[in-house]
């Protein structure tokens, strides 16, 4: 059921923008992901995607996601879905963007992915972080500035997240102490890399071919190691062999790149392990085991 409060906020939005006679004809569910509701709005003046979620539970969760995607659009690297309107009602807040169409994917739509990714990356910053936080997924995922990749990687990343799932009684001391084990291993693991402006939730349900190219959706941005988002598009698949080799032919990843995959994905793990529970616990182990 489409909450009174935000369709009324929709409905004054469009006619501000399109004028008076502009209103909403229906809706639709749409794919949103587990997190959110989310439906397709079919109104006089085209048709918008629009996700919501309890104001008082996630603050900030879609001013923070506007801001996400708006600076991802600056980088005129892959598509990003215009945003339309942001608000907060009584109860709830809601993002509206463009509806974006999709499209069948070929060998030359992964080319023009891989490219438009490795773009993306070329966007640095002085540190690793961003200048506010924001979410992956309902988890709150602190940015603040970090000089220092491995240092930025446990204490804003890594050990909140084991720390929570610790607390939860998901892990155990074994698993807190491989995990410590690990953190003193990863300044040798891992190549110095300068900062890179990353999605940060780079998987097959957050990317899309639509006519107009590549598209993203969903980010968690922030700058921090580019290998983060490549180990990403790698923990569920979907992405095709031709997706990386026009990457590294743009902006080649170093050396062993592909045996640091699984490392790069134990930050989405514990994100998994903290939202969905125990059935996740089995890959960070993998982890741990492999790399200590």
């Amino acid at each position: 059921m489409f909450p009174n409060q935000i369709k009324a906020a929709v409905q004054s939005w469009l006619k501000q923008v399109y004028g008076k006679q502009s209103s909403i004809i229906t809706e639709y569910p749409a794919g949103g992901g587990s997190i959110n509701q989310a439906l397709r709005l079919k109104t006089t003046s085209g048709d918008f995607f629009i996700k919501y979620n309890s104001r008082s539970k996630y603050p900030e969760m879609f001013s923070t996601e506007k801001k996400g995607l708006q600076l991802l659009d600056t980088t005129q690297s892959l598509i990003i879905p215009k945003v339309k309107d942001q608000q907060d009602t009584a109860d709830y807040s809601y993002l509206l963007l463009e509806w974006m169409d999709s499209a069948a994917a070929g060998a030359s739509s992964w080319e023009d992915a891989g490219h438009k990714l490795a773009l993306l990356h070329q966007h640095s910053a002085p540190q690793f972080g961003l200048n506010y936080d924001n979410y992956i997924g309902s988890l709150p995922q602190v940015n603040t500035p970090e000089s220092d990749w491995i240092n930025f990687l446990i204490i804003a990343r890594l050990e909140p997240l084991m720390k929570q799932a610790f607390d939860a009684k998901l892990l155990n001391r074994t698993d807190y102490s491989d995990f410590e084990k690990l953190s003193a291993a990863l300044s040798h693991l891992i190549p110095v890399e300068k900062p890179a402006l990353l999605h940060g939730d780079l998987w097959s349900g957050n990317f899309m071919i639509t006519p107009a190219g590549p598209c993203v959706i969903d980010p968690a941005v922030y700058y921090g190691h580019r290998e983060m988002d490549i180990g990403m598009t790698r923990l569920f698949g979907g992405f095709s062999t031709a997706f990386y080799e026009a990457y590294n032919s743009m902006y080649p990843l170093e050396k062993q790149w592909e045996q640091r995959i699984e490392l790069n994905q134990l930050y989405p793990l514990l994100v998994h392990v903290n939202l969905f529970g125990s059935g996740y616990v089995a890959g960070v182990r993998s982890i741990f085991k492999r790399y200590t």
